[in-house]
């Protein structure tokens, strides 16, 4: 692995982070190299977010019926299982998007094609690197959402005013995400690796986070657990959204979507710094 420049020396490992404006420089580069392989890469992001709507939405929801969803005023509502699994998966489509962009993508640029050595020739940081990288797949994240999004406008699922917020929210999530996905390729020795947090973390929190089914459901200590998982809380904030209500408790659940991208972040570049320092 060349060595960058002594100007541009790794900062300690958790020392604060201290980006620059060349953050910029590499999430256009970033875009300049997506921008050849955007059309294959909007139908793979889609694609599977689309079927699983579909095959559930429609299949599963002419079995299920109608769902009861709690209201923020304490109240419940009743509506079509497709809405219900639409308000929940494109949390679930943001969080995929994110996290295979700051995997596969970012782990491919940083160790095998050396990507990162080589900006680190330039005046730029390791910390505009890694920033650039979270934003780059928050993007990636809200672009996919954004595409999911006009699908369901153009199906009829939901036309309410407020899918502006949903959409804002879901950008948060894909930075939340995306921050998660970048401690991991900063401990990824292959791409083997990510099968551990996918299995471990990802699938389980998907079914503890009510995006296919009422998390009432679930046994209380399984409850408890998804209470302090970042989807429940996309989940929680999306969902009513979508029903043309106002979410309950916004503030808190942003909050923990936030508290867990900025200690996230902080861990990913801590641990990405240590990796380079070798």
């Amino acid at each position: 692995m060349s060595t960058p420049p002594t100007r541009f020396a790794i900062a300690a490992p958790w020392s604060p982070p201290r980006p620059s404006r060349a953050f910029a420089a590499v999430w256009l580069r970033n875009l300049l190299v997506w921008r050849k392989l955007a059309v294959p890469s909007l139908v793979g992001n889609i694609a599977e977010p689309l079927i699983w709507l579909v095959a559930f939405g429609y299949g599963m929801g002419s079995l299920v019926g109608s769902v009861a969803v709690a209201l923020p005023d304490g109240g419940t509502q009743t509506v079509p299982y497709l809405v219900f699994l639409a308000s929940g998966s494109i949390c679930m489509s943001a969080m995929n998007a994110a996290t295979f962009e700051a995997l596969y993508s970012a782990f491919s640029r940083m160790h095998v094609q050396k990507t990162w050595d080589g900006i680190l020739n330039a005046p730029v940081t390791l910390d505009d690197i890694v920033l650039a990288e979270m934003l780059w797949a928050a993007f990636k994240a809200l672009f996919t959402v954004t595409a999911i999004l006009v699908v369901m406008l153009a199906l009829g699922i939901s036309h309410s005013p407020k899918l502006a917020l949903a959409w804002l929210a879901l950008a948060l999530v894909g930075v939340t995400f995306a921050s998660l996905a970048l401690i991991v390729n900063a401990l990824a020795k292959g791409y083997d690796f990510f099968t551990y947090y996918f299995t471990l973390f990802l699938t389980p929190m998907m079914f503890v986070s009510g995006v296919f089914f009422p998390r009432e459901q679930l046994p209380g200590w399984v409850q408890a657990v998804g209470d302090v998982l970042p989807l429940t809380h996309a989940v929680q904030l999306v969902r009513p959204l979508f029903l043309d209500h106002w979410p309950a408790d916004a503030a808190q659940h942003l909050a923990v979507l936030a508290s867990y991208a900025l200690a996230a972040f902080w861990l990913a570049l801590a641990l990405t710094r240590k990796r380079f320092a070798r």
